[in-house]
């Protein structure tokens, strides 16, 4: 499988702010608005379904659940671009220290029309935490993205045996941008790599059916973007890419040539 392909580092970052914008006055001056949407990068899989029980914050060191849309969700309708939310809810001002994503056994992979259960490890059952260390101030907004990276969370065990192992980075959208470009011809199912002045890479794979792909959370910066296709199609690398803070750099389609 494609993902068995990849040696790239893993990067899990920290629960980051992408907007703090104030509210409507008339709210109470002694809570905040938090708001978590979840978002995914395509994976080489026909469906990877998770099951979210809640989102919860510790704020002044008490754990706070808050009030969440609980459900399996397939991450893979989630992708290039697209989110779901999970959490909109008040909670009071303080240090928010901690944010955690809580999930349930109801987890499964489908490959080849086929539906495997997917074991959590016990060490989640607590939650996934990301610890935050921000100042929630009153009358304000916060949002926070989860981009789920299914492709690398799912670990085959053996004999199609399944297991979910979460890796999961959060970025800020408000001081990072993005980059957003369409592969042809779509066969050829390259992994994206997006590599910083400093080494930091993210990597995705394009959409199957039309080849899109966008990734979200870049620091603002230069990037050299790698395609590494299957095999038939030779390697390309894009140099010196500009992402800018709060935009979308479009890219023309690329087209990939025959080995």
């Amino acid at each position: 499988m494609r993902t068995n392909k990849i040696l790239a580092a893993l990067f899990i970052a920290p629960f980051a702010l992408i907007s703090c914008n104030m509210v409507d006055n008339n709210r109470n001056s002694e809570t905040a608005t938090i708001r978590v949407f979840l978002t995914d990068a395509p994976g080489d899989y026909q469906e990877v379904n998770v099951d979210v029980l809640a989102v919860q914050v510790i704020i002044n060191d008490s754990i706070i659940d808050l009030k969440t849309n609980q459900g399996v969700y397939n991450l893979l309708d989630f992708v290039n671009g697209e989110d779901t939310l999970l959490v909109s809810d008040e909670v009071p001002s303080g240090m928010l220290s901690q944010v955690r994503l809580v999930l349930g056994e109801n987890n499964s992979v489908t490959v080849d029309d086929m539906i495997y259960g997917m074991k959590t490890p016990s060490a989640q059952e607590s939650g996934l935490k990301f610890n935050v260390h921000q100042d929630i101030l009153p009358g304000t907004s916060y949002t926070y993205v989860v981009d789920f990276d299914a492709a690398r969370s799912v670990v085959e065990t053996g004999n199609k045996h399944y297991v979910l192992k979460p890796l999961i980075r959060v970025y800020t959208e408000a001081v990072t941008g993005s980059i957003e470009g369409t592969v042809q011809p779509p066969e050829a199912g390259p992994t994206v790599m997006a590599i910083g002045r400093n080494e930091d890479t993210t990597t995705i794979f394009t959409d199957t059916v039309s080849g899109k792909f966008m990734i979200r959370g870049l620091a603002a910066g230069y990037y050299d973007l790698q395609f590494h296709p299957d095999t038939g199609f030779a390697d390309t690398t894009l140099w010196d890419l500009e992402v800018t803070a709060g935009e979308i750099t479009l890219l023309d389609t690329l087209w990939l040539q025959v080995e």
